[in-house]
């Protein structure tokens, strides 16, 4: 709903050339209402000019384009590119250009309430993903250098002092345009102030290197992911080098752990990383995917002093123990978000996973049990399960071996739970060829029945429907969620691959030679 203050912000920001030429009569607390009007609007010039002309001490984007009073829909979603290169270059002409520059007054820019989605809602169509505006921001402040250094400007251009707090995403493409704007961060007037920063694609000592030039002082969120070959003694390097007294969420990459091969001196090491971990009080989200970790999670995780919301622990070989520790500790009856995908829950410790689900049920709100060998036989104990967990807002169970029958019991039941929002569901066991072995390959994930699997997802959305549950988004992603950051940098992931791919190659071709 649209009050009449937005509706008439909409109206004047649309003659962009008016708007533009009166900029300067408005009054400065109808500037947050103009810049979402124009953003909704997708007027990139009136952007432009409001970011250049801001009249106010703040610049927050997750604030102005998110709910507000005069205008409900939350903007904060849209990622467009027009928008947001607007947004952007209006802000480094913010420095450059004012006749003025000791008027001025702002002083913070946060740009990290900016949320990277799958389906976008603006007429362009074209998104700036995390990627790219990392590598926009770090060419602007390089720019905006060397236009001060070629250019005479007012003394007082120099004494602009704006911290701008920012997403970094840095992969080998933008490596040294975002390292160069780093090292030169102190000269430039929009001041890089990194909050949370993610790696792909990176070489261990370019990560190394470019994570102090960051200020951890600052970091809240670390993520670590694909093709960074960070291990365990790398990680125990990085803590005891660099403290994270702000981090509250930590992503490690695939593998950082493997008990398998541990000594006495890797399970000291372990310890280590738990206590330094423990030192990082603010810490409440921690993935660690594909590591083995059998028989080790109490010592990873008993140092903290913070109980975790969000735990991620997909395909890490966890026992019995391990799940008795969670279940048991001081962390289960805070997890909001839990991942224990990759696990044969119904097997191995149903109990235990469902004293888990129990005491986690008053706060949990996304759950992830993909590849959990979960069959029609459990269903009816899924559902026992999952029934306290009224705040539930998503639920993932892709890969799991279940009938269409059991799957639509299963939905009769998710439309009682009143905050489901979200559900990811596997393609019918009876939709593939008989005898298909669990969990499925990639060769064999697309060969099924796709008249028979649309029959039965309609049926679903019809349980949906009945239940008058439409607010409920159920679908299969073959491959998994969506991530918004390997969409946007997947060429150079697969690139990256075929590389090591073809290096692997050469290595074993080498040593078959040496060996004849």
């Amino acid at each position: 709903m649209k009050s009449l203050r937005f509706i008439s912000a909409e109206a004047f920001v649309s003659n962009a050339e008016f708007a533009r030429k009166s900029l300067g009569g408005v009054a400065h607390n109808l500037f947050p209402l103009l810049f979402k009007a124009s953003y909704l609007l997708e007027q990139a010039e009136v952007i432009h000019d409001l970011v250049e002309n801001w009249p106010l001490i703040d610049f927050n984007m997750g604030k102005l384009l998110g709910t507000t009073v005069d205008y409900e829909e939350d903007l904060s979603y849209r990622t467009c590119s027009v928008c947001l290169e607007s947004c952007l270059t209006g802000l480094r002409d913010y420095v450059l250009n004012h006749p003025s520059p000791y008027m001025k007054r702002l002083k913070v820019v946060d740009l990290t309430g900016i949320k990277d989605v799958e389906v976008q809602f603006c007429e362009c169509k074209k998104t700036m993903g995390r990627w790219t505006r990392t590598q926009l921001f770090s060419k602007l402040c390089l720019e905006l250098l060397v236009y001060l250094q070629q250019t005479q400007c007012n003394p007082g251009t120099f004494e602009i002092s704006i911290d701008v707090l920012i997403d970094l995403f840095v992969t080998e493409r933008n490596y040294e345009l975002v390292v160069q704007a780093l090292l030169k961060k102190c000269y430039c007037p929009l001041k890089i102030c990194c909050v949370a920063f993610r790696s792909d694609n990176l070489a261990l000592q370019k990560f190394f290197y470019i994570i102090k030039l960051i200020d951890p002082s600052l970091l809240r969120k670390l993520e670590i992911v694909h093709n960074v070959r960070l291990e365990m003694e790398h990680l125990d390097i990085l803590f005891n080098s660099i403290h994270f007294p702000l981090l509250m969420s930590l992503t490690l990459p695939a593998r950082t752990f493997n008990v398998r091969r541990f000594t006495a001196a890797d399970e000291q090491m372990l310890i280590n990383i738990g206590e330094k971990m423990g030192e990082m009080t603010q810490l409440t989200e921690l993935s660690v995917p594909f590591s083995i970790l059998t028989g080790r999670i109490q010592k990873l995780l008993s140092p903290l002093k913070t109980p975790l919301k969000m735990l991620d622990v997909s395909n890490c070989s966890l026992n019995h123990a391990d799940m008795a520790y969670l279940a048991n500790s001081f962390h289960a009856n805070h997890l909001e978000a839990l991942d224990l995908s990759g696990h044969d829950i119904p097997d191995l410790y149903p109990s235990i996973f469902f004293k888990l689900l129990r005491h986690s049920s008053s706060v949990l709100r996304s759950l992830t049990l993909e590849d959990c060998n979960i069959q029609d036989t459990h269903v009816n104990m899924l559902i026992l399960g999952l029934s306290p967990c009224q705040k539930l807002q998503e639920f993932k169970f892709l890969g799991n071996p279940l009938s269409s029958q059991a799957l639509k019991h299963l939905f009769t039941f998710l439309c009682e739970l009143p905050m489901l929002k979200n559900v990811e569901f596997p393609v019918p066991r009876d939709c593939y060829p008989i005898g298909i072995t669990y969990p499925i390959d990639d060769a064999s994930l697309c060969r099924f029945d796709r008249q028979k699997y649309v029959s039965v997802a309609e049926e679903i959305n019809l349980i949906l429907l009945q239940a008058n549950r439409e607010d409920v988004k159920a679908s299969t992603p073959l491959f998994g969620s969506y991530d918004a950051a390997v969409h946007e940098t997947n060429n150079e992931l697969g690139a990256y691959l075929i590389k090591s791919f073809k290096e692997t190659l050469e290595k074993l071709n080498t040593s078959l030679n040496k060996m004849s």
